[in-house]
């Protein structure tokens, strides 16, 4: 069995192609959706078994495209044929290339094409470091597409909806534009194969079969990005493609290769069953693999068929089957006898940046949410988990509004936890702009033994981001050494929590003198002496409130980076610069500082302003002195 993944933008047709694919064959085929995330489709072509992984369209689910990919021998790229949506495509080409998986294009929706095919391999080609191959030149009558010639054997065929192309004599007026494509074509391979240059340059023509052979070396190989056109809905093209699958397409032993020694399989999907639990598709690169053998370090359960129900007793090498109660495997995994260890393919493409804080719209469901929300990390590498401080509520990260949606309703389905979520507060933060000096005494008596201290602090600002310094200099005893370090700990009490709600940061406090009582001095009167002399000072001189601001990047296709600049300053940013990406083709690096307040705000501005192709990188950089009002800043 050999396994392709299909991916690209929404709307491009990924699933049409995928089923036109397998309805070549007249057996029946199996599948299994994985709700939001992908569907597997098992069919038959020619003989030999297949399996496509269509991976839901959209930047959100390019968490899910890695570790579908490391199971994959080959991807299929399936864009839509319009030269100004070319860039949709940027982000599915360019993790296709930072993983090294050989990948084909199909331009889909010919019949309905806004551009012709040369303009949108061109728009395309912006966005890739191969070089896109045209294998196909289209055959028009007036604007219609009703064809295709195949640029190796040089043939032309006729599309007829609902039926297999019928070979037709090359029409002269797609002559000129054959030959000149061809060549641009064997120029393309001659580059990689010394042969075919000297017949080149002896201007000798090159055979069909030498030339097939060039071109599914070069696909295997990775040296090239080959691109066919068609129109899925009605057929046409779609027994080119996967014919060119079935030659060019390398097998799971070149599969293998790319894991190190001792894998034995790799999963490609995982989900939550209700009553199943976690289940795991696996493929396997080394064989047999059956139930309840030792994978991973433990016992597989079993392996079933895609319907999660026929067992298929054991998995030959390419095979994929479903791995059921078999909790210690997970998607993006290559799993040796002994091991599992993740692959840097199934990491996410960029890190989670949409959070929210979610809870249980039942107290008594915490436990259970808990227990959820682990169970979807385990199968979503792309789910970020943290505690917010303020509130000790879960900060659950996505990679947008709509896996945020799908992971909420898998909660509430799967597992019976109805949630409700909310914004992720700002973690402001207060600091003094001068400094006092304060003398507090406290004094209780209660009946028995009292309570006494007296201090001399003095609270000074400090630079930004220095956070806080505690000294002292006390003579002659005044203050028992003993006493000294709850001081300390009463003046960070005092520092938790400002006039304004939120901790104090960037200042320094020293204790300069004081008084104790042989009797009612305690480390408890000193802490709460250090507190309210603290609390006092702040008063004194007022605070001012300080918000966080990130240092962003953002990666962008070039074609969007001067829609960023307005955006950037509408958001009360600062922009820092930005250049071209080193390794991704098509693409900037956009760098600026961006008030924590405003990230929501640039992943909605960013959607909106780049089609949902860009995203965004943020680490803490500083602190500032905000004027904004701090109940809306909040």
């Amino acid at each position: 069995m050999r396994v392709f993944t299909i991916l690209g933008p929404s709307g491009a047709g990924k699933t049409t192609v995928v089923q036109a694919l397998a309805g070549l064959d007249d057996k029946r085929g199996k599948s299994l959706t994985v709700p939001g995330v992908a569907s597997i489709n098992a069919f038959n072509f020619m003989g030999e078994d297949w399996a496509a992984v269509d991976v839901v369209g959209g930047a959100e689910n390019l968490a899910s495209v890695g570790a579908a990919l490391a199971a994959s021998d080959i991807a299929v790229i399936c864009v839509p044929a319009d030269a100004e949506s070319a860039v949709l495509a940027a982000p599915f080409i360019r993790r296709v290339e930072e993983l090294g998986v050989p990948a084909i294009i199909f331009i889909n929706r010919i019949d309905s094409a806004q551009h012709r095919i040369a303009e949108i391999v061109s728009a395309l080609q912006t966005y890739s470091r191969h070089h896109i191959v045209l294998r196909e030149v289209p055959i028009r009558e007036g604007s219609t597409i009703t064809g295709f010639v195949d640029l190796v054997s040089e043939r032309a065929w006729k599309f007829q909806d609902g039926k297999p192309s019928a070979m037709i004599e090359m029409p002269d007026s797609v002559k000129d534009r054959e030959a000149a494509a061809r060549t641009e074509l064997l120029e393309s391979y001659a580059d990689l194969d010394d042969h075919l240059m000297e017949e080149l340059i002896e201007d000798r023509q090159p055979l069909a079969g030498e030339v097939y052979a060039i071109a599914a070396k070069a696909l295997r190989e990775n040296a090239v990005i080959e691109c066919f056109i068609g129109s899925a809905s009605k057929g046409h093209g779609i027994n080119r493609l996967m014919k060119s699958l079935r030659h060019d397409a390398p097998g799971v032993e070149v599969t293998r290769g790319r894991f190190n020694g001792g894998a034995v399989a790799v999963g490609a999907l995982a989900d939550q069953f209700k009553h199943l639990g976690k289940v795991v598709l696996l493929r396997a690169l080394e064989g047999p693999l059956s139930g309840g053998a030792r994978l991973g370090g433990a016992d597989v359960g079993s392996i079933t068929d895609l319907d999660a129900k026929t067992s298929l007793g054991q998995l030959e090498p390419g095979q994929i089957g479903l791995a059921v109660k078999s909790e210690h495997l997970a998607a993006g995994q290559a799993v040796s006898r002994d091991a599992a260890e993740r692959v840097a393919e199934s990491e996410p493409s960029h890190p989670s940046t949409y959070r929210r804080i979610i809870a249980p719209e039942s107290d008594k469901d915490d436990s259970r949410l808990l227990a959820a929300l682990t169970r979807l990390a385990e199968i979503d590498p792309a789910l970020g988990l943290s505690v917010d401080d303020s509130s000790g509520r879960t900060i659950l990260a996505t990679q947008g509004p709509l896996h945020l949606r799908r992971v909420l309703a898998k909660i509430a389905g799967d597992f019976g936890v109805k949630v409700s979520e909310s914004l992720v507060p700002t973690a402001l933060r207060e600091t003094i702009q001068r400094g006092t000096e304060i003398h507090h005494r406290h004094r209780k008596q209660t009946g028995g033994a009292g309570q006494f201290a007296d201090v001399v602090i003095e609270i000074r600002p400090e630079a930004r981001g220095s956070g806080f310094a505690f000294t002292e200099t006390v003579k002659g005893g005044t203050v028992p050494r003993n006493y000294i370090p709850s001081v300390e700990e009463g003046a960070r009490d005092g520092l938790a929590k400002g006039p304004l709600g939120h901790p104090v940061v960037d200042v320094s406090v020293e204790l300069k003198d004081g008084k104790s009582h042989s009797v009612d001095s305690s480390d408890h009167a000193f802490r709460t002496a250090g507190k309210s002399a603290i609390r006092e000072a702040l008063d004194e001189v007022g605070t001012v409130l300080l918000q966080p601001v990130m240092k962003v990047e953002i990666h962008v296709p070039s074609v969007f980076s001067g829609a960023l600049v307005p955006l950037v300053s509408g958001l009360k940013g600062q922009v820092l610069g930005f250049e071209a990406h080193e390794g991704a083709a098509g693409w900037d690096v956009f760098q600026l500082l961006l008030p924590t307040a405003s990230e929501d705000a640039l992943f909605v501005g960013l959607a909106a302003s780049t089609r949902g192709t860009a995203w965004f990188t943020s680490t803490f950089d500083h602190y500032e002195v905000t004027k904004d009002d701090p109940g809306e800043a909040a």
